[in-house]
């Protein structure tokens, strides 16, 4: 464990704080430790079923311009203050694709940036789709598309898909739907 000497805050943005911490390390020594505290986020792995029961994934097409490249990833964004996951979860989905579900299931928990921020990601799957339209926030920018559950693991195979989210979200996806890992499926009414 570190103990917390000092801590100064270095940064605070609309959407980022950072803080310039002075540790104790178990030893007896000093360290420092760089940090951004971050809201917490959702992400949906949201499912499709065509009429012969073969599973398609909605996933999302967005330039992200730290890495300078469009990025293939599932639906996600951070938490508002005050708001539960599972709201996050809905309104992430349904502002970013259109689509609402009527159930819903929590997979788990992420810490994407474990080195360097806060940031935590709740994972939670949703079927029982029903399209809509978007309503995507000012200035965001994306294009919504369906996949195979096989192409997406072949576009992680081929490097095409390096999100840390969507990679967690595809190993999730593929334990899923070959039995390994159970999910716990409600109703969107049971979960509000």
């Amino acid at each position: 464990m570190e103990t917390q000497k000092s801590s100064e805050e270095v940064f605070k943005g609309n959407f980022l704080h950072a803080f310039r911490d002075r540790v104790v390390l178990p030893d007896g020594s000093e360290a420092t430790r760089e940090y951004v505290v971050h809201p917490g986020a959702v992400m949906v792995i949201p499912l499709l079923q065509d009429a012969q029961g073969a599973w398609r994934v909605v996933l999302e097409r967005q330039y992200r311009y730290p890495v300078g490249q469009v990025m293939i990833e599932f639906p996600a964004g951070k938490l508002d203050a005050g708001e539960s996951v599972f709201s996050c979860a809905q309104r992430e989905l349904q502002e970013e694709t259109g689509f609402s579900a009527t159930e819903w299931a929590r997979a788990g928990l992420m810490h994407p940036v474990i080195a360097y921020s806060t940031e935590f990601i709740d994972i939670w799957f949703a079927r029982g789709l029903t399209a809509g339209a978007q309503q995507l926030d000012a200035g965001e920018f994306l294009d919504v598309f369906t996949a195979t559950p096989e192409e997406l693991l072949q576009w992680c195979l081929q490097g095409k898909v390096t999100d840390a989210k969507t990679l967690a979200g595809a190993l999730w996806l593929q334990n899923t739907l070959a039995g390994n890992w159970d999910l716990q499926w409600q109703s969107a009414q049971s979960l509000a």
